[in-house]
């Protein structure tokens, strides 16, 4: 047999058929999937996406870096002429790659976190809470509170994230919002075994958190990660009867609507939007986010070239928060030149990937354009800091 030849395996297209519900069948090989794909404005070969759609369909095994390039933005699925869900086609084969051992190194290293720790960031559980300090938070009662703040596993550990969660308890008691959340004994979601393809351990892990919820009483939550908002609202499979689950910016707008949060301290700056791909393109919520920057007094909004359904990932998600990325390879960099590019003061997002993916690459550009959460600077226009 040559060297050259190529297996076809009919046993991997059939369990492909079966992980992916028949979606990696519909594609036609068009293209529009490699064209869309972010990879090939910072890399001369891009990420081949239609060849790897191709290959599954043949049945031809794919265990290769590009598996892993994947950020599971969804813009090529937003372009796709068939509608097929190629981020899932992209963690059915990362799957495949796992029940073969053979994946991208330091993914292992972050599940083995979320089995010990109960949180990709290897740090001890009993931690969880300690960005709350003397806050004083009410652990969730479903009696008294009206909602639960899902903090999560980036907002619980990372420096710069937490800030996000302490602004974010500002507003809500500003509001005058009863609320609790779990401390320590908060779960994680799972998205990020989800993300990189171990389907198996991030059910095991869903189950859990779900039944902590059904034990507590909790129907409805808002998340401070677009991520952790996703993964409930689309990949739990067990929930408790009524489960709303929110992004904190979708619960601020109610708020806001209500007249029960509003900002009296104007501010004078303009601002441009980064539209989070797992708030934005993966679950269609374009408004929120920007009916709050209109309530905020003095804020002018300025959309970047690629904003909504277009808007360019920052890089961190499909995993790739945990893998390391060259510098000329970074999407974040794009994506800062483009919010340079509109004359905006300020950059602002609503999920805590894009936060430290364009902060990192604005202070290695050396551009002086500062990255806020939209907690953040909401709390600027209460009068307040976080």
């Amino acid at each position: 047999m040559s060297d050259d030849a190529v297996l076809l395996n009919d046993e991997l297209w059939e369990r492909l058929l079966e992980l992916t519900g028949g979606d990696v069948a519909l594609c036609y090989q068009c293209g529009e999937c490699t064209a869309a794909c972010p990879w090939g404005m910072v890399r001369e070969k891009g990420l081949p996406v239609r060849l790897v759609l191709r290959q599954a369909q043949l049945g031809i095994e794919n265990t290769g870096a590009e598996l892993w390039l994947c950020t599971t933005c969804g813009l090529c699925q937003a372009t796709c002429p068939r509608g097929v869900d190629i981020p899932a086609v992209f963690r059915a084969l990362r799957q495949l790659a796992w029940e073969q051992n053979r994946v991208e190194k330091g993914l292992p290293s972050m599940l083995w976190s979320l089995y010990w720790n109960s949180n990709p960031w290897s740090q001890p559980p009993s931690t969880r809470s300690a960005w709350a300090g003397n806050l004083n938070l009410e652990t969730f009662d479903p009696a008294r509170h009206e909602v639960l703040l899902y903090v999560g596993c980036t907002s619980s550990y990372n420096r710069r994230a937490q800030k996000i969660a302490r602004a974010l308890v500002t507003l809500l008691q500003k509001a005058g919002v009863s609320f609790g959340y779990l401390g320590d004994d908060e779960p994680c979601c799972g998205e990020s075994a989800l993300s990189i393809g171990n389907q198996p351990y991030f059910e095991e892990i869903a189950a859990h958190t779900s039944q902590v919820f059904i034990e507590k009483g909790i129907t409805r939550l808002m998340t401070i990660s677009p991520h952790c908002y996703d993964v409930f609202k689309n990949h739990y499979q067990e929930v408790p009867p009524g489960w709303q689950p929110l992004h904190y910016t979708q619960y601020l707008a109610e708020l806001v609507d209500q007249d029960r949060l509003v900002f009296p301290h104007p501010l004078d700056f303009q601002v441009t939007y980064q539209d989070p791909c797992y708030l934005g393109r993966l679950n269609e919520e374009y408004e929120a986010p920007r009916r709050i920057l209109k309530a905020l007094p003095g804020i002018e909004l300025v959309e970047m070239t690629d904003n909504r359904q277009a808007g360019l990932c920052c890089g961190g998600g499909g995993g790739r928060m945990w893998l390391e990325t060259p510098a000329s390879e970074r999407f974040a960099e794009l994506r800062v030149a483009q919010a340079l590019n509109t004359g905006a003061d300020h950059l602002v997002t609503a999920c805590p990937f894009c936060l430290s993916c364009l902060e990192d690459s604005a202070s290695a550009l050396s551009r002086a354009l500062p990255v806020l959460d939209i907690a953040e600077l909401a709390v600027q226009a209460i009068g307040e800091r976080s």
